[in-house]
């Protein structure tokens, strides 16, 4: 008996994972109450500059690179030299690129002319009708997805517990607003779509011809035509992968994007067609950088070493400052650039003073409950899961806790009151000239905001005795500060104190999620007071003298002042090394205070540095990270007594004493990677400002509680607002990827990178420069990726790209 073959239909394209792909080629961005730094590259790091740039022109108009005339200026002036140039075009890779530095100058004189990405339907549908449909999306979306992302600014929220494409379709098949501006039956053709958001992307792609090989830049496409709304859907999926979920946000909001290109498809396909069959021709070809990409990521490439030219002449000037004798004061700073200025000014105050630089949230990854509130706060690196909870105060702050509580909740009601329908035109009216003396104080800056004092964070007192030894033992190994301890040893975390500015929490600590670091600062002084402790350290190998006091500090960096939280653990025979303490700070404050004046605007004195964080109408309160160019992790010897003009992390380690490297790993796999989040995104912001950028802050209004758009809606915008990078006449943050700088054997960080491939990939495409630093603190190798290394002289430049120069 004989029987035939069923035939199979061949297994058609896994439009959900190919989904998945473009949702991670998205940067998340956190909410304005945590706001964090994200590296807008993020999705593009297994590419280097020139392939990053080719894919994005595709799909966006983000230029990866300055504008040529920027590059032409810094060679014209002598800045980027020709060994620069010469250095930058022997580390390319990438072709078709020019065979000669002369060849490189000349092509450095002519504009790269952009080409314009490739349109979506909406694009097309738009040329044909006349109908700014990408301004429609943008709108209706940016309206639906404020309501149903909001976190509490709304006063009537919208109805939650569906997915965000089920909570859409809900909307969307009421919303006449698409039909009345000329997309007929948008309404019923919404409501006809699968309740599935996969079946109704493979109805949508389907619909419109698209092949396999289309999908992965068109997704990505539309994805990016969402700007800040599928960065915060990005968010919500990183947070659930950290939990070991999964989130479906963003690609609910890529069905949602599709749906609408599909509906423009039916009603404009006859007069799109021919271009839209060349827009899946296109997509579906490799994205490949072409000669100008190259050239510009060449010219990057020079800027960066011509940068690093200047570090290692700072590095190399004179002898560094060895101070002798024991330390009267220690003082442990983050690593963030702006402590930089502050540990320069304090430690010029007394050679009796040490400074140390660590990150800052000091090793405790807390999820923390400020006083009177519910509210977890991750104060620790958004790459981590908090190892501990806290929380502010203790039972005997019970009943201040209760009474905080109450006062908050009607401060609450009375707030939502004031804003309710029924209410707020009876309320201006009876209660506005109450007023006025508030708006008059608050206006003329009068009014002082305190910083952060909560009552002492406790911990889980479920953490054994034993993990709390080993927690301290490990912070203060990775501090290298495991001898010559000062009487009186701060510990400093940072936050910023401003008002009427929705990016605040964008000026706080990276490394504590947003937040001020003075929770982490106290809870590890707590540590490393308690005798029980001590004794566990003294066992192993590290011992506190008595009558050394750890105290948390809080770095206020928008003013430069310091509150040494004193009161947790109170210690007379401290008292003169605290007032001793507070003199030095203060004289450091003032100093500090007088250098950031010279780049501020309208900032003509120190006096002015501090009142800004009073104004509500100053838009530039500080420049908090713009500048960052260098991670230098080397003993402060290396650094000590020479400017680095507020422009570098500096993080203390002495290989020496790091036995297996795992404090260098640790450096190399998290403060490292945060700081190139930091600087990728000031970059982003720099070269990108339209789409990576975070717009104006004259016209921003608040939306959803967690971000802001430009005017009264549309599109949410991410990124650094323009005022943060830019003075008004020109760009403050000279857009360079970050140098990293270690003193440590090459031997052990090619370990490392080679153990850790997405830290490898970083360095290896060159979204960071690695260089290593011999044992007088000044450059000797150069990675060159490949895991291979470069000999280089104290400029950084080899003897190879020397004789190219020449």
């Amino acid at each position: 008996m004989h029987t035939t073959p069923i035939e199979t239909a061949p297994a058609g394209p896994d439009i959900a994972a190919l989904a998945d792909t473009a949702a991670c080629a998205i940067p998340p961005v956190w909410p304005l109450a945590s706001s964090v730094a994200v590296n807008p590259y993020l999705g593009q790091s297994d590419l280097d500059l020139a392939a990053t740039g080719a894919l994005l022109a595709r799909i966006s108009d983000a230029p990866v690179t300055m504008p040529r005339s920027w590059y032409r200026e810094r060679i014209t002036s002598g800045a980027i030299s020709d060994a620069d140039l010469a250095a930058a075009l022997a580390a390319s890779t990438s072709s078709p690129r020019p065979a000669s530095v002369a060849e490189l100058k000349l092509a450095a004189q002519r504009p790269h002319v952009r080409q314009d990405p490739l349109p979506t339907i909406a694009d097309l549908a738009a040329r044909v009708s006349g109908i700014d449909w990408p301004a429609v999306i943008a709108e209706r979306f940016g309206t639906w997805a404020g309501a149903w992302s909001d976190e509490g600014q709304a006063l009537w929220a919208a109805p939650r517990g569906k997915c965000a494409w089920r909570a859409w379709q809900a909307v969307a098949t009421h919303d006449l607003t698409p039909e009345i501006v000329g997309l007929k039956g948008f309404a019923g053709f919404v409501a006809e779509a699968p309740d599935s958001p996969a079946d109704a992307m493979a109805a949508s792609v389907g619909r419109l011809s698209m092949p396999t090989e289309a999908m992965p830049t068109y997704f990505h496409a539309l994805l990016a035509s969402l700007g800040g709304w599928a960065q915060y859907a990005r968010y919500r999926l990183w947070q659930a992968e950290l939990a070991g979920e999964h989130d479906s946000a963003l690609t609910d909001f890529l069905c949602i994007r599709l749906l609408w290109e599909d509906a423009l498809f039916a009603q404009y396909r006859s007069s799109i067609i021919d271009a839209w069959t060349h827009v899946v021709a296109s997509h579906a070809a490799p994205a490949l950088p072409g000669e100008e990409q190259v050239i510009d990521a060449i010219l990057q490439e020079a800027a960066e070493r011509a940068g690093q030219r200047d570090i290692g002449q700072i590095l190399a000037g004179g002898a560094p400052v060895c101070p002798a004798g024991p330390p009267l004061l220690q003082a442990a700073f983050c690593i963030d650039v702006r402590s930089e200025v502050f540990r320069r000014s304090l430690e010029a105050v007394d050679p009796g003073i040490r400074t140390l630089g660590f990150a800052g949230f000091f090793g405790l990854g807390a999820s923390h409950r400020r006083f009177a509130s519910d509210v977890a706060e991750h104060r620790l690196p958004v790459l981590l899961n908090p190892k501990l909870t806290s929380c502010a105060g203790g039972a005997e702050d019970a009943a201040d806790d209760r009474a905080a509580r109450y006062l908050s909740r009607a401060r609450r009601a009375w707030g939502r009151f004031k804003l309710a329908a029924v209410s707020s035109f009876a309320f201006v009216e009876a209660a506005g000239p109450v007023y006025l003396g508030k708006l008059l104080r608050d206006g003329l800056g009068l009014k002082r905001t305190r910083l952060p004092n909560d009552p002492m964070p406790r911990p889980d007192p479920a953490l054994s005795l034993e993990d709390r030894i080993a927690a301290a033992a490990s912070i203060l190994r990775a501090m290298s500060l495991t001898a010559d301890f000062a009487p009186l040893v701060l510990l400093v975390g940072h936050g910023a104190n401003v008002v009427n500015n929705p990016h605040a929490s964008g000026l706080h600590c990276g490394a504590c999620g947003g937040y001020s670091g003075e929770v982490n600062a106290r809870l590890l002084a707590s540590l490393l007071n308690d005798p029980a402790v001590r004794g566990g350290l003294a066992a192993a190998g590290i011992r506190v003298p008595a009558e050394t006091l750890f105290l948390a500090a809080l770095h206020d960096t928008t003013t430069d002042t310091v509150l040494i939280y004193d009161g947790d653990h109170p210690s007379p025979a401290h008292a003169d090394d605290l007032a001793r303490a507070r003199t030095w700070l203060a004289s450091a404050g003032l100093v500090a205070r007088g250098e950031r004046a010279l780049r501020l605007p309208r900032a003509g004195s120190a006096a002015d540095v501090a009142r800004r964080s009073r104004d509500w109408a100053e838009i530039r309160p500080e420049w908090a990270l713009a500048g960052c160019r260098a991670f230098i992790a080397a003993p402060r010897s290396r650094t000590s007594g020479r400017s680095l003009e507020g422009r570098a992390f500096l993080h203390d380690y002495e290989w020496q004493q790091d036995q297996g490297f795992g404090v260098l790993e640790l450096i190399m796999t998290a403060p490292v990677v945060v700081a190139s989040w930091i600087s990728l995104q000031y970059y982003g912001s720099a070269v990108a400002p339209e789409v990576f950028g975070g717009g104006n802050k004259l016209i921003h209004n608040v939306i959803g509680g967690i971000g802001v758009v430009e005017g009264y809606g549309g599109t949410m915008r991410a990124g650094l607002p323009f005022q943060s990078v830019h003075d008004g006449s020109s760009l403050v943050h000279e857009p360079l990827r970050l140098s990293v700088c270690i003193e440590a054997p090459v031997e052990a960080m090619t370990a490392i990178l080679e153990k850790h491939p997405g830290v490898r990939a970083l360095f290896d495409n060159r979204w960071l420069h690695l260089l290593a630093l011999d044992g007088a603190g000044q450059f000797a190798w150069r990675y060159v990726g490949d895991l291979d290394w470069q000999r280089v002289d104290g400029g950084g430049q080899t003897i190879i790209e020397r004789d190219l120069a020449a």
